[in-house]
């Protein structure tokens, strides 16, 4: 796969809403125009609704820094505004997938599919995009309002340096899988995500138990069937367990990075001694953990067939500050000066799973990223210069 680029800053991929328009939508000025023979790098991340993409694409924008990131057209509420799930920064877009929906609201209750089902997807139109933004070329793309369901005016995307597709389906089709140059899956298993579920739904919306059952298990059959397979194309997997410190605890988390082995330009992140099998129960005094504690492993897999590097961390943390002590014993952990991982926690303290592995294992990831890019933007360069050098 060929490569050139700029690296620069990346942004948050959360969607916002905004009102339909009749006309079609121009690109913001938060984009920048790619320069000359530069290719954009597409990065796919892939996970169930609710499990938390946003808050991971936090943790990137965080880890790449970058100014001007907002809604594309400066969102709904703005002059000229619109209902945009688009976001956009100096150097990168972010594409929610859920904008190639075949039908909407009211076509999917014709048609009696999900949007989880491929078959309310567009995929040649997806192919298409994403083949033309990595070309350098613009597109009209269109827009799903998740407002009220319905499919607005295209608007218009012009190819960034950094180009980001989450949702639902990034890994589906083949063609598009060979566009992404990095794959990340977000997954949550079924204990946790019920929950989640219950937490969210029963005290904050005060939902009964039953129809929360009744929503959950009529989504599962199309998670299953559509969604889940497609961790098997990710390189980097971040899986969110109960505890195994407590079989009552039901808030505590076990949180594994699997990273896939031989990716190019990418080195999996591994404690104490890389290739080993370890379990550390870091000291109460360096690192205190409420009930029932903190454990951490680092252990060689087998995942789909791959060769995989395992990171675990089972357990809450109190102090974010202490998490330096798990840093000092990491390696490959891809941070440029000493504590920058946990620096990068301090800084998102607010978000979800800033005192787990779920922020722990983001932050790596999102780190693990910035090192492939420059490692591919130092090479790109490289055989820049040396076409220039055999031209003259």
């Amino acid at each position: 796969m060929k490569f050139s680029m700029t690296v620069g800053a990346l942004v948050a991929a959360t969607s916002t809403a905004f009102a339909p328009s009749s006309t079609l939508r121009g690109s913001s000025a938060l984009n920048m125009a790619l320069k000359d023979g530069q290719t954009p790098i597409v990065i796919g991340l892939a996970a169930d609704s609710g499990c938390g993409k946003s808050t991971f694409m936090r943790r990137v924008t965080s880890t790449f820094g970058g100014e001007n990131c907002g809604p594309l057209g400066g969102g709904f509420g703005t002059e000229g505004g619109w209902e945009t799930n688009t976001l956009v920064s100096d150097m990168a877009t972010v594409i929610c997938l859920d904008d190639y929906h075949l039908n909407d609201r009211e076509g999917r209750k014709v048609s009696g599919l999900t949007a989880l089902n491929t078959a309310e997807q567009k995929f040649d139109l997806m192919f298409e995009h994403v083949q033309a933004l990595k070309n350098g070329e613009t597109i009209m793309k269109p827009i799903y309002n998740h407002v009220n369901g319905t499919l607005d005016t295209p608007e218009k995307i012009e190819p960034t340096p950094v180009i980001i597709i989450e949702g639902l389906h990034p890994f589906v089709d083949e063609r598009v899988r060979d566009l992404i140059d990095f794959s990340l899956y977000l997954d949550i298993s079924s204990d946790v995500k019920l929950n989640w579920k219950i937490q969210r739904d029963m005290e904050e919306r005060g939902h009964s138990l039953e129809s929360i059952m009744a929503s959950i298990e009529a989504r599962k059959p199309d998670f299953d069937a559509y969604i889940e397979p497609q961790k098997e194309f990710a390189d980097y997997v971040i899986e969110v367990l109960p505890t195994d410190l407590d079989e009552e605890d039901k808030q505590t988390l076990k949180v594994r990075a699997i990273q896939k082995k031989g990716v190019a330009d990418f080195n999996p992140t591994y404690l104490f001694d890389e290739g080993s099998e370890v379990t550390w129960t870091p000291s109460a005094d360096k690192l205190s953990s409420p009930a029932p504690g903190m454990k951490l492993s680092y252990t060689q897999e087998q995942y789909f067939g791959n060769d995989v590097a395992v990171l675990t961390m089972d357990g809450t943390f109190d102090n974010i500050q202490e998490l330096v002590y798990v840093e000092s014993n990491l390696g490959n952990a891809n941070s440029k000066f000493y504590g920058e991982v946990t620096q990068a926690m301090l800084s998102l303290a607010d978000s979800p799973g800033s005192n787990n592995g779920t922020g722990l294992m983001q932050t790596l990831a999102a780190f693990a990223i910035r090192e492939l890019f420059n490692k591919k933007s130092a090479a790109a360069k490289l055989a820049a210069n040396k076409e220039v050098a055999a031209a003259a």
